[in-house]
């Protein structure tokens, strides 16, 4: 039988405020355990939670950016459940009206485009965290997270493979850093995933039963957890199981999934309006308002780089992954002109990502600065150097021994174009090879790669290789 996966994503997205969601404690990340909790976040009794404005607005903003309905009145709910680092014993969202309602998103699997459904988008507070390591057989908790604001955005089943699940999440991931509602750091815990999955036969409409993978970290972990959950349930209905309906982990360490609890339906939580703050109304000024400082988005800036620099839609899409790489390319093609558009492309997708990871360093960070980078793409442009010498110049570069220019000199790389000065070295070449220019002449064409070599070797590769090769096709045909 043949099957058809189904998976729908749910994305918790650390909000950008200093504060918190229903109270004033700091947000930031790496503070001692338990000295950024404060009275409200660990509820003490009298206390009550007052709504962070900059937590809304970032939601409008996500809102308007997917093209969803903002629900002008949204409503906040208690989510009832007993957990260690869940003080409160229930936990602020939002059900039955949330801030966002439906959207959607295109993204960009391979050469494809796919539109996947956003069902809605709703403000909550996130848990505090259980520690289990160095603590002797207990469980420590860390409370400083409780009540940190998060958006939790819930997409359509429109899935149909762990690829296109990873490229929602990183279209999602790129988005939310775009609009700088959310930093994205996945390690922190900034951006963290639940993949839904279940499988069909093909063809079918009905869904079949899903499994929920929870607090999934990379994209890596995403891909690895869908794909591995999607063969447990084939191998499971084709022996003639059941697929029970449950919340899993991913193990890492052994590339499985296993099974964490159950999995709790609406009614097990016994949602009801949290009494302590009243219904959320906002006003069509402040939605207008806040439309107007939406940025350039990354799937109008991608068409733009395809149609304003030519370049293709793979291209454009990884340079338009993040908004500091789309600001670094354009920044080297607004000093070398649009023309060198795709060799600008070439060195910031190839040569400066490579250095990049290999050094684990993100591009705002990047050695060679994007004015410094223009200056090695012109050099490539005006043929002071080719392709092959730029590469010694980037890395030398890279090592802080100057920009292009001083390199070149201080090196003696500039590119050899004096066409006589080529021919007279391709002429000795030929003279002290008769033997292998016989054997080029009666057919061997292959041979032509030996004195390409040769004349490259004599002129310590900086003979321009354009006119190094016209030239010694010509010299060799005689």
């Amino acid at each position: 039988m043949e099957w058809e996966t189904v998976i729908g994503l749910e994305i918790h997205a650390q909000l950008s405020t200093t504060s918190k969601i229903f109270s004033g404690a700091a947000t930031a990340y790496g503070a001692a355990p338990n000295t950024q909790a404060c009275a409200v976040d660990i509820a003490l009794p009298g206390v009550l939670p007052v709504m962070n404005k900059g937590a809304v607005e970032r939601a409008i903003k996500f809102g308007l950016a997917i093209g969803a309905n903002i629900n002008r009145e949204s409503v906040f709910a208690r989510k009832n459940y007993f957990y260690p680092d869940l003080p409160k014993g229930y936990q602020i969202s939002q059900y039955e009206l949330p801030i966002v309602g439906k959207g959607d998103i295109t993204i960009q699997v391979g050469d494809q485009e796919k539109v996947v459904g956003i069902t809605r988008a709703h403000l909550e507070e996130d848990a505090g965290k259980s520690l289990h390591e160095d603590f002797h057989g207990m469980t420590g908790v860390d409370l400083n997270r409780a009540s940190t604001p998060l958006l939790e955005i819930v997409s359509e089943p429109d899935m149909r493979s762990s690829a296109e699940a990873v490229a929602y999440a990183k279209t999602m991931h790129s988005l939310v850093q775009y609009l700088d509602i959310c930093d994205g750091n996945m390690q922190e815990g900034s951006f963290r995933c639940d993949a839904n999955v279940s499988v069909r036969p093909k063809g079918t409409e009905k869904f079949g039963t899903r499994c929920e993978i929870k607090n999934l970290n990379s994209f890596r972990f995403l891909e690895r957890a869908i794909e591995y959950e999607v063969v447990r349930q084939i191998d499971i209905l084709e022996s003639g199981g059941k697929i029970a309906q449950e919340t899993r982990l991913y193990d890492s360490d052994k590339d499985e999934t296993r099974a964490m609890r159950s999995k709790e339906e609406a009614f097990d939580y016994r949602y009801f309006p949290d009494p302590d703050l009243l219904p959320m109304k906002l006003s069509a000024e402040m939605i207008a308002e806040i439309q107007k400082t939406l940025p350039e988005l990354p799937d109008a800036k991608r068409r733009r780089f395809i149609q304003q620099y030519g370049l293709s839609s793979y291209d454009a899409a990884v340079l338009t992954a993040t908004k500091a790489m789309a600001a670094y390319f354009e920044n080297v093609v607004n000093s070398v002109g649009a023309p060198n558009a795709k060799t600008a492309a070439n060195w910031v997708m190839g040569d400066l990502a490579g250095v990049l990871k290999r050094d684990s360093l993100e591009i705002t960070h990047s050695p060679v600065p994007a004015d410094k980078l223009a200056g090695l793409v012109a050099r490539i442009a005006d043929n002071t150097i080719s392709g092959k010498i730029a590469k010694e110049v980037f890395e030398a570069m890279w090592n802080g021994e100057g920009d292009a220019d001083a390199i070149i000199e201080s090196k003696g790389l500039k590119q050899i174009t004096d066409s006589g000065a080529i021919e007279k070295i391709i002429d000795g070449i030929i003279a002290a090879n008769p033997e292998q220019l016989a054997q080029y002449r009666s057919g061997k064409d292959k041979l032509f790669s030996f004195f390409v070599g040769q004349a490259m070797k004599a002129t310590q590769g900086k003979a321009n290789p354009q006119q190094l090769h016209d030239l010694l096709k010509k010299k060799l045909a005689g």
